[in-house]
């Protein structure tokens, strides 16, 4: 009886562990990009929306989170000495108020910025990533008191910059 016992909870386990070896993948082992791409670009991004270092914002929050994800690839900053580059261009960037105070003075606004972003493989002379209408919002609210006005608008943009260039850079390194 003990021996029976023994040998289906054996079998048990063997029939669990050996059914789910192929459902696990862990999340960040970079799959999304092709093996021979070992350098990426990140140029400065365009901005025709005329804000004013928008663009600088994304491009460093780009960079940043490129270095921190995937430490494999070497990021450079011009498109001729790497095996992949993003492309990207500010397209819009509007700010609203969504929030009155009492006396009807605008508190809290939305910024929402529209980005176009293209990765290429310079190599193979392929697109692997195209989206030419992505939007991030955010919130900032204003002091009440004018002696600590502080424009919140900067810290705002950061924010999102941040939210874009994580969302972005799973996309394109996890191949989601």
């Amino acid at each position: 009886m003990k021996r029976t016992t023994q040998t289906m909870f054996l079998a048990a386990i063997l029939l669990l562990v050996s059914g789910y070896t192929e459902c696990y993948k862990p999340v960040g082992r970079g799959d999304g990009l092709p093996k021979h791409i070992k350098t990426f670009a990140v140029p400065p991004f365009q901005n025709p929306s005329l804000r004013f270092k928008v663009e600088q914002r994304f491009t460093s929050a780009v960079v940043d989170e490129t270095l921190r994800r995937a430490r494999a690839l070497r990021v450079v900053s011009t498109a001729e000495d790497a095996d992949a580059v993003m492309l990207g261009t500010i397209k819009a960037f509007t700010y609203r108020p969504v929030g009155l105070e009492d006396l009807g003075r605008a508190r809290v606004f939305e910024v929402a910025i529209t980005v176009a972003v293209t990765v290429k493989d310079q190599t193979k002379n392929k697109i692997l990533f195209d989206n030419q209408n992505l939007i991030f919002r955010g919130e900032y609210e204003i002091a009440g008191d004018p002696k600590t006005f502080f424009s919140e608008e900067g810290p705002a943009t950061d924010r999102i910059a941040r939210d874009f260039a994580k969302s972005v850079m799973t996309t394109i390194l996890e191949g989601f």
